[in-house]
């Protein structure tokens, strides 16, 4: 194994070849969870190929295949485990920037305007409530911190002093593009997309989207019909995980508690739904 995330594992197939497996785990608060979610990383997985797909005039990706009769024939043997949650993909020598841009003020970018009338360090309008929609979308970077922490977000003129001013130029004006066509599709789908983060790579020096795309564990969807700015909204993410954990006082230190089947099938439920509205499939495939 290449590497172990907290929801994803990664495994070398060859020198230039990745697999990428998404399990069932559900992380909150930089634990994993006691309690996975069933098909959580078949409906991660087939949401970010969907998004790929719908990208790849903007941007290429490092995907070669999730259709697992195309897979090694080493991996055949385990079709039951990886089908419909796995992807093969091009090595890409990833940028150590995490792509974040905000279109509505929620999260730690509420937080951090309440403190400091800012976000990440840029001057925001005075009055904004929480959710408000922002003056225009902001890329707020961060850096990759393989620690269990959270990124830490950075200047984008440390963007500049870590990978180059042509490639933090590039990776800024993708990341709002690739935003500004997902929130285009999501409002046509009765949901708005507040902020999310995207992971780019070099293969053959061009730029790549990899990883995942756009799904409910890097983005963050609400319904627009209930939009009401002012508090909170109530959203396709984990959220419905953070509240319950908040609810019994968890002191977020390990071990993570395990979540009731309440909260496992509400959870289930809300990213079911939030697959069902972007791709306008009714199921998942099982293969």
């Amino acid at each position: 194994m290449t590497a172990h995330g907290k929801v994803r594992d990664i495994y070398a197939i060859s020198e230039d070849q990745l697999l990428f497996v998404a399990s069932d785990r559900i992380s909150a608060f930089d634990h994993v969870l006691g309690s996975g979610i069933p098909d959580k990383g078949k409906i991660l997985t087939q949401l970010s190929l969907f998004w790929f797909e719908f990208l790849k005039s903007t941007v290429p990706n490092h995907l070669i295949t999730d259709n697992f009769s195309q897979f090694p024939p080493e991996l055949q043997p385990f079709l039951s485990q990886l089908g419909g949650r796995s992807m093969l993909v091009k090595r890409a020598k990833m940028f150590p920037v995490e792509c974040v841009v905000r279109g509505y003020l929620s999260g730690s970018g509420w937080k951090d305007y309440q403190q400091t009338g800012s976000l990440c360090g840029i001057q925001l309008p005075v009055g904004l409530r929480e959710s408000d929609p922002l003056p225009e979308p902001i890329f707020t970077p961060a850096a990759k911190i393989n620690t269990g922490g959270h990124d830490e977000n950075i200047s984008y003129k440390v963007v500049e002093q870590t990978i180059g001013a042509a490639h933090a130029k590039a990776l800024r004006a993708l990341t709002l593009e690739i935003y500004d066509q997902a929130t285009k599709h999501a409002s046509r789908k009765g949901l708005i997309l507040a902020d999310t983060k995207f992971e780019f790579g070099l293969i053959n020096n061009t730029i790549v989207l990899a990883d995942e795309v756009l799904t409910p564990d890097s983005s963050r969807y609400w319904p627009a019909a209930t939009y009401n700015p002012g508090g909170p909204q109530p959203s396709f993410d984990k959220q419905y995980v953070r509240d319950y954990l908040e609810s019994i006082h968890w002191n977020k230190q390990a071990p993570a508690p395990a979540l009731p089947d309440e909260v496992v099938t509400r959870t289930r439920e809300k990213y079911l739904e939030a697959f069902r509205l972007i791709t306008g499939k009714k199921d998942i495939s099982h293969t």
